[in-house]
């Protein structure tokens, strides 16, 4: 098999087409957390207890035929397979670790996901490509009915859904869209917007959520408080505020090409050259390359190349897709020199 068909096999369906505003917002996800009532939460029950809890969830979702979910058992992973799921977002680096009970529910197109006994008992993902928080919500709320009426969640009448974690109680919702600013960073106006977007209640996170950093300009924007508003108006405020912060990075893209269009097209065109005949690559200077092009893309300097590919890309040079699309394990240096073989494979196809 060439790496081409390789690269083929390892893309994610839903990341296959535009969605609005794609060419700055990469991703939607919405998430809610879910715990059954009268049980121990994850981090404080015993082995007997999650898997009491497994059995149950797993029961109420396998019945519902409609929901087309496959069901895929941590513990059968291998290491490498777990750190896939997490570089391709379908699971949080917390659900990778311990071999104790831990369950998957996937779609076939990888855009929904339920987890098992991560920090809550279940945690329903929705994810599409581009500016889609409305369709994603829809599909995620429509799961919870569907299983709300299967199993008795722990609920408040007084505090909403209960949770393990104080910062998801209320709705258990958490609504993000994964954004990528480089116009604003290269305007040096990026701090600012990031400060003015946290006063409005919402979190700025990295590429892989809480605790991680951004790469290649990408931001993951979600909303901090889950208790006393409705999902709605959570859904709302966000797409609201980014709405603002697409406007802005679209006027900055403007007065780049306006005030500085030399120095850009230089900076976009070295870095594509820089990606289609480096040796070697790391994952952090690809990241940063493959913004600028992506950059040069939208606004027209590179012509030729496929809109989608930062999108694919962030994830299939990660270090777990590297070793598997190779199928062994690498040292750092040789994932380095086989990145580089993906993406030049990668930006020739059509």
């Amino acid at each position: 098999m060439s790496i081409k068909d390789n690269i083929n096999n390892y893309l994610i369906n839903w990341m296959a087409k535009d969605g609005p505003e794609s060419d700055i917002v990469l991703s939607s996800r919405v998430r809610l957390a879910r715990n059954l009532e009268n049980e121990s939460y994850p981090n404080f029950a015993n082995d007997d207890t999650r898997r009491s809890v497994s059995k149950k969830v797993h029961s109420a979702i396998t019945r519902q035929n409609h929901l087309k979910l496959h069901y895929i058992n941590m513990s059968d992973l291998p290491e490498i397979e777990r750190e896939l799921l997490v570089e391709k977002h379908l699971i949080s680096p917390l659900h990778a670790k311990g071999n104790y009970e831990k369950g998957l529910f996937l779609n076939d197109k990888e855009s929904v996901s339920i987890m098992l006994n991560e920090e809550d008992h279940i945690r329903i993902q929705v994810l599409a490509a581009g500016m889609q928080l409305n369709d994603v919500w829809e599909i995620a709320n429509e799961i919870d009915d569907t299983l709300e009426s299967q199993l008795d969640f722990a609920f408040s009448e007084k505090w909403g859904y209960l949770s393990t974690c104080p910062t998801n109680v209320g709705t258990g919702l958490r609504a993000s869209i994964m954004i990528h600013l480089p116009a604003l960073n290269l305007r040096k106006n990026i701090n600012k917007m990031l400060r003015a977007v946290s006063q409005l209640g919402l979190a700025v996170r990295g590429l892989y959520g809480e605790g991680s950093e951004s790469l290649a300009n990408i931001y993951q924007i979600s909303n901090q408080v889950t208790l006393g508003h409705s999902e709605t108006d959570i859904i709302d405020n966000l797409g609201s505020v980014s709405k603002q912060i697409i406007e802005q990075e679209k006027q900055a893209r403007k007065i780049l090409l306006e005030e500085n269009e030399v120095n850009l097209k230089d900076t976009v065109r070295r870095s594509l050259g820089t990606l289609k005949y480096a040796y070697r690559i790391s994952s952090e200077e690809a990241m940063k390359l493959l913004s600028n092009v992506k950059l040069g893309i939208d606004l027209g300097i590179i012509e030729g190349v496929d809109n989608k590919i930062l999108r694919e890309l962030m994830i299939l040079i990660r270090p777990a897709h590297i070793q598997k699309l190779n199928g062994k394990e690498l040292e750092s240096i040789d994932r380095d020199i086989k990145r580089s073989e993906l993406i030049q494979a990668r930006l020739e196809m059509k």
